[in-house]
């Protein structure tokens, strides 16, 4: 009797990390999270996106994630930086975004700041890989209890942000953004996605 998975009628088993449970989550998981990003644009989106998330769950970013990219000009910060109090109260009336006037006015400050660093640095991109040294922290965790939610390199990532004008940036979003972003490698050593991002 010939093997199924070998004569390709069945697809073996996936194991994810324990946090990729609904369809979107399991998507954003195979594909995006934990893949090192160096694209400026790229890299100011999931900094906003993570503060975004503050107090909330990533699936419901995710689900809001399209519409985000709309009103807030495909996340280029150069345009954000120059949002008035027209533009902020249409934000804060549209129900496909986190509408809380905080994270929208510290979205437009972010933007500001995050040009500042294009210019003190060339790219954002060189000076927040400075916190790993240019490279993936690779992690061999066994167990979604040995993730941790904040790392020397979150906490020496978050003052600075804060120091050059940056918020909802806490160690906890830092870390999480690290890990979006491919600085840290925290898929679980049995996920496949670990060996994968190696």
């Amino acid at each position: 009797m010939p093997d199924p998975i070998r004569a390709g009628t069945v697809q073996p088993i996936r194991r994810r990390c324990q946090w990729a449970q609904s369809g979107a989550m399991e998507r954003y998981h195979d594909e995006e999270w934990g893949v090192p990003i160096h694209d400026d644009r790229d890299l100011f989106e999931f900094l906003i996106l993570e503060g975004a998330q503050a107090g909330l769950s990533w699936e419901t970013v995710l689900r809001k994630r399209a519409r985000y990219r709309e009103v807030f000009d495909g996340f280029d910060a150069s345009k954000i930086a120059r949002y008035d109090a027209r533009k902020v109260r249409a934000l804060l009336g549209d129900p496909g975004i986190i509408r809380n006037r905080l994270k929208i006015s510290s979205t437009i400050s972010n933007a500001r700041a995050f040009l500042e660093v294009q210019r003190e640095f060339g790219t954002f991109d060189l000076y927040i890989w400075r916190f790993t040294g240019g490279e993936t922290l690779r992690r061999a965790r066994r167990g979604q209890g040995d993730v941790p939610t904040r790392t020397a390199e979150s906490d020496a990532m978050s003052k600075d942000l804060k120091k050059r004008g940056f918020r909802f940036v806490g160690s906890t979003i830092c870390y999480a953004f690290m890990q979006a972003t491919g600085m840290v490698n925290d898929h679980l050593r049995t996920c496949f996605r670990w060996v994968e991002i190696e």
